[in-house]
């Protein structure tokens, strides 16, 4: 999942279990809608991507990189409290927010396309109370 810095979710997809968390980075990143801000054009990708220790490769990081976005990932082998944590606790909190719904916190459907149906089902939900907020 994608979320930008308020925790609102803006990409979100399914995988297996045993897939490794890092090879969804650039599907994620191309699944992110263009987003209009105060002026000009929709942003069309990040400025900067946070990501805990399981994204640390040099070979994603330089993929960022040539994509114009600023990878801040954490490092293997350095100490917790870097500082990174001050931000990537959005991401913690928009989990905690699909977890009130009860069908996505246990998976019960066999099917993958009716939960990843219910998951996107979520996230509007999440992003529609974040606008009712704003008004």
């Amino acid at each position: 999942m994608i979320v930008d810095r308020h925790g609102t979710p803006l990409a979100v997809t399914l995988t297996g279990g045993n897939r490794h968390d890092v090879t969804q980075l650039l599907p994620l990143l191309d699944a992110v809608p263009s987003i209009r801000g105060l002026r000009g054009r929709p942003r069309r990708k990040p400025r900067r991507l946070y990501a805990d220790r399981g994204y640390d490769f040099d070979k994603y990081r330089r993929l960022l990189w040539k994509r114009g976005i600023k990878p801040l990932i954490a490092r293997r082998g350095v100490a917790h409290g870097s500082g990174l944590g001050k931000v990537r606790w959005v991401v913690e909190r928009a989990f905690a927010w699909l977890h009130q719904f009860k069908r996505l916190r246990t998976r019960y459907e066999r099917r993958a396309d009716l939960h990843q149906g219910l998951l996107e089902l979520a996230c509007s939900i999440i992003c529609l109370r974040k606008l009712r907020l704003q008004t």
